[in-house]
């Protein structure tokens, strides 16, 4: 498997990763397929799972749709790695632990059987019925196992990540939120305990193939700012692992700069997970595209597109209104604006659809006026020699290139 020859190459020394694609999006799946020869795309607990998760898909749904994409541009599917992300009992963290985790069993169940082949456990929740304290190690590392015990049961070959060191849902709430990189120590207790775990359950084997621990090195994003990558904190960690048969993953490294990206794999966070930032560049695009229609068509023939989302918003808030904090405008503000993009779960809404495909169609009629692509889209514009081949759906797909181009280029060149 392609993450094997990424552990073999960072043991050697070599600054070599890759990006895990953490997003259901058509349009960034559609231009993360045509950039990575090897694409890890993965999907969480919440998002895919045996209910539906908020995309609506089970993991067998999410492959076929998968297939589906892939058929439309010619590309095979079997390049994909698929990776389950969170897979446990986050989900269901309100039921006691025996209904949680025999959840939590069928989806790692249903996910290795879609044919999910990277699997990262995580058990580190408290239940309803666990004590009213933070979650044990011992507790946590037990549950793992047993849900590492169901996905040998049915599948081969599988890759598994652990490791609880995970950012919060949906980025930091404020500045301040005490972003720690996580302790050698704890790294260490993680590893030695999920160790002991999977040998009580005889799983010798399965344990030969953890391929990375999630730690925290310092890295998050909030409504509006980015914690950088600041290799100095982490030099403990880094030779720690060095001495260890994993890497790091790291979560949440969305907005950080080319060169921070860089420095993360080369201290050997060798898999790093982007999400937010992609369906972010994508929904600068759509308002981009948006301004131009204002520009070309009078207010009665124009889609109206940001205020039928933030209509939207308003009318469905379950999405955003646990995250975005403030008075009102300020709340306005971070539903158009925020890093945290919470916009990205309502592009599908049937309403901010047919906006959407009514700009395509608006936009498609003629060629964009090259003075609203150096005003809107100059960073798409200025890279193109012709502009009468910037399209509505170019400048959208360039836009999330823009950002995957960056993964590729911090996780090693010989990924395109």
């Amino acid at each position: 498997m392609f993450l094997d020859e990424i552990l073999v190459a960072q043991k050697c020394g070599e600054a070599v990763g890759i990006p895990s694609i953490c997003s259901a999006h058509p349009y960034v799946l559609r231009q993360t397929l045509k950039v990575f020869k090897r694409p890890l795309i993965e999907t969480t607990c919440n998002q895919v799972n045996q209910y539906g998760g908020y995309t609506g898909m089970t993991p067998e749904e999410f492959v076929l749709y998968l297939r589906k994409l892939t058929n439309q541009i010619n590309i095979p599917f079997e390049k994909i790695i698929l990776g389950g992300d969170h897979l446990g009992p986050s989900v269901w963290q309100d039921k006691p632990a025996d209904l949680a985790m025999g959840r939590a069993e069928a989806l790692v169940q249903d996910y290795v059987k879609a044919g999910f082949a990277k699997i990262h456990l995580d058990c580190s929740m408290r239940l309803a019925d666990d004590p009213i304290r933070a979650l044990d190690v011992e507790i946590s590392a037990k549950r793992v196992a047993r849900l590492a015990r169901i996905a040998e049961e049915v599948g081969q070959d599988l890759r598994y990540v652990i490791g609880t060191e995970v950012p919060l849902p949906g980025g930091a709430m404020q500045h301040d939120d005490g972003i720690c990189v996580t302790a050698v120590e704890d790294a260490r207790q993680t590893i030695e305990i999920t160790h002991d775990a999977f040998s009580l359950e005889g799983l010798d084997s399965a344990w030969e193939r953890v391929v990375a621990v999630v730690v925290q090195p310092g890295v998050e994003y909030g409504d509006d700012f980015v914690s950088p990558y600041k290799s100095g904190n982490t030099q403990e960690l880094t030779l720690f692992i060095e001495s260890q048969p994993m890497v790091y993953e790291v979560h949440s490294t969305d907005y950080q700069t080319s060169r921070a990206l860089e420095d993360l794999v080369r201290d050997h966070f060798a898999i790093l997970k982007v999400g937010p930032a992609l369906t972010f560049a994508f929904r600068e695009a759509v308002f981009s595209l948006a301004l131009m229609e204002n520009e070309l068509f009078p207010t009665n023939e124009c889609s109206n597109l940001i205020s039928v989302i933030d209509d939207v918003m308003i009318q469905k808030p379950e999405y955003w209104v646990k995250y975005y904090h403030g008075d009102e405008s300020e709340r306005a503000f971070k539903r158009k604006y925020s890093f945290s993009d919470r916009i990205r779960y309502y592009w599908t809404d049937p309403k901010v659809q047919q906006a959407f495909t009514k700009m395509m169609q608006n936009l498609n009629r003629n060629p964009l006026p090259v003075a609203l692509l150096t005003q809107y889209a100059p960073d798409v514009y200025s890279v193109t020699v012709e502009p009468r081949e910037l399209t509505p759906e170019s400048i959208l797909l360039a836009k999330i290139q823009n950002v995957l181009e960056e993964y590729a280029k911090a996780c090693n060149p010989g990924l395109r």
